[in-house]
């Protein structure tokens, strides 16, 4: 405990590190004050009793999970950074894909500086056509909430103010980016998924205590689940196979380099969350075919909208392993790290440089990819057989899915950060042993 509240005191002593943090929570805190904020137009209190009443799965529930909340509660902040996200993920594809967007990404800072413009672009159109889609469902569900001498003014101030919203939260996470500490996208979504844990526990534990001491007993069982759980995704995030590569000895300027041995760390899991976002968004297609009247769906579209079906969760796992492949093939390229460890000397022991070393890497990346896509499958059918097992939709989608994976990684990466300002400042880590890793390694994906 003295360690602990020691590192915490470290922590607080170095002045950029402590206004890094305090930034942080200040726009974070922005970003909540804004999605409690209703719609103009909308009756606060029948939204409230409407969001009581209904339950969000399939589509609505990944967005709503993304916003914090701000979905259902028909926020200002409503689409939160989701077309952001969309966007991104568009460009960083095209990136890969096109090789003309690729030379303006190797053209350095200036480079960047018009990828990012670019995706700033995209996102207000992305976000222009879900706002539009977003009034047509409140109208649709949520009718009678609508202020009567509003109504001519509704589709029109709603698409502006929701764009205009999601412009702001992409600020937030730039300003995070730029001035706080972290991935500043990837903490306003954290900071909107772990906005609705204390909600879902709750009544986790409402639900448990209606059947008494042994309701209670599984609500304690169900948090240690949890907790292993977590435990094991740590360990899936940061599960490395290090490959030993060896720099030949020069003599430069009078001095002996190279001669040591290093390591070429390959992840378990290189394609991060996103091969769990892309099966996400093609199973979410066959919802849309009833988008606005979900409990009369039948049929494939039925399937598809519950997370907790067998054939869902059996489909969803095969995507899920298919597109980590996929995605690990489009950023993984052996065939570029063999040429840059030839150019620097260096090489693997045992193996010829070029060819053979480009097949030597590749074989090892897909020998480890199919135990990370397998993992990865599982984590995210998790919430399903936990909402099997009687736990509560809400508080069954911390069990796994995108919600945990991504809370592991930011977690890990901001502790990440930390822990450097400490070491830096010749001050003890956070951990006695080991330093904490996050995301970041040879291949940088995900959020």
């Amino acid at each position: 405990m003295k360690k602990l509240l020691d590192t915490f005191k470290n922590i607080w002593a170095i002045d950029e590190l402590k206004s890094k943090i305090l930034v942080t929570l200040a726009l974070v805190l922005t970003y909540r004050i804004g999605a409690q904020i209703t719609l103009p137009g909308l009756n606060p209190l029948v939204i409230e009793a409407a969001q009581k009443a209904g339950k969000s799965n399939g589509l609505l529930g990944i967005f709503d999970m993304f916003a914090g909340g701000a979905f259902s509660q028909a926020s200002i902040l409503a689409l939160g950074i989701m077309p952001y996200i969309s966007a991104s993920i568009f460009m960083q594809l095209m990136t890969i894909l096109v090789p003309q967007l690729q030379k303006v990404q190797k053209e350095g800072e200036s480079g960047r500086n018009k990828i990012n413009q670019w995706t700033r672009y995209l996102t207000v159109i992305v976000t222009a056509f879900q706002a539009g889609a977003y009034v047509a469902y409140l109208k649709s569900t949520n009718g009678d909430a609508l202020i009567e001498s509003y109504k001519p003014f509704f589709w029109l101030s709603t698409v502006i103010t929701l764009t205009a919203g999601t412009l702001f939260v992409m600020w937030l996470g730039e300003k995070i980016q730029d001035k706080g500490l972290g991935n500043g996208t990837s903490i306003i979504i954290m900071v909107g998924i772990l906005g609705r844990l204390p909600q879902s526990i709750i009544l986790e534990f409402g639900s448990k205590s209606q059947k008494g001491g042994g309701g209670l007993l599984i609500f304690l069982i169900e948090i240690a689940i949890l907790v292993t759980i977590i435990m094991g995704l740590i360990v899936l995030v940061q599960g490395v196979r290090k490959i030993p590569v060896t720099y030949a000895k020069q003599v430069i300027g009078g001095a002996q380099v190279g001669g040591a041995r290093q390591f070429l760390p390959v992840k378990v899991n290189s394609a991060g969350v996103m091969p769990i976002i892309f099966a996400q968004a093609i199973m979410f297609l066959p919802t849309l075919v009833s988008f606005t009247n979900l409990d009369s769906a039948q049929g494939i579209v039925r399937i598809f909208n519950d997370h907790s079906n067998v054939w869902y969760m059996l489909i969803y796992s095969v995507m899920v392993i298919g597109f980590t492949f996929l995605y690990t093939a489009l950023i993984f390229n052996p065939k570029q790290i063999s040429e840059d460890l030839k150019r620097n000397n260096g090489f693997v022991p045992g193996v010829k440089p070029g060819q053979p070393t480009t097949d030597y890497i590749g074989a090892v990346m897909d020998r480890i990819t199919l135990p990370g896509a397998i993992l990865l499958a599982l984590v995210g059918i998790l919430p399903g057989f936990a909402q099997r097992l009687g736990i509560t939709q809400g508080f069954s989608t911390f069990f796994g899915g995108t919600s945990l994976l991504i809370m592991v990684g930011v977690i890990l990466d901001t502790l990440q950060q930390i822990e450097t300002y400490l070491l830096m400042r010749q001050y003890d880590g956070l951990m006695s042993s080991g330093r904490v890793q996050g995301r970041n390694g040879v291949v940088n994906s995900g959020i």
